[in-house]
């Protein structure tokens, strides 16, 4: 009886006093993606000039447009994974007044090619 105690008071006394750190680690986490998933690819076909609708095509919707600045889009792309720290990585594209590219911005360089002219 005093041997079923034992086996009983030991496992509890030590998930006690090494806390919740060694049980984070034994449960699972699901890695989470937020944000626009951004490619190197995709950014290099980015070309100045391009027009709003062009932009869109190749990245995709922007993931925030501020009020009062419609000619600054913002991807962002969060990536979490398990246990581990988050990662983020930016892009930002300007246009000017007339809704044509002519800024790349963020994590992402733009290609050599960005102002050759577009066909």
């Amino acid at each position: 009886m005093q041997f079923t105690k034992w086996l009983i008071a030991v496992p509890l006394a030590v998930s006690t006093l090494t806390g919740c750190s060694l049980l984070e680690k034994l449960v699972y986490r699901i890695d989470i993606n937020q944000g626009n998933y951004i490619e190197q690819g995709s950014v290099e076909k980015l070309k100045f000039g391009m027009t709003k609708e062009q932009v869109r095509f190749v990245m995709g919707s922007p993931m925030l447009v501020e009020n009062g600045y419609p000619d600054t889009w913002y991807y962002i792309y969060h990536h979490t994974d398990g246990h581990n720290n988050s990662i983020q990585k930016d892009l930002i594209v300007n246009f000017n007044g007339q809704g044509q590219l002519v800024e790349i911005q963020g994590d992402f360089p733009a290609s050599k090619d960005f102002f050759e002219s577009i066909n």
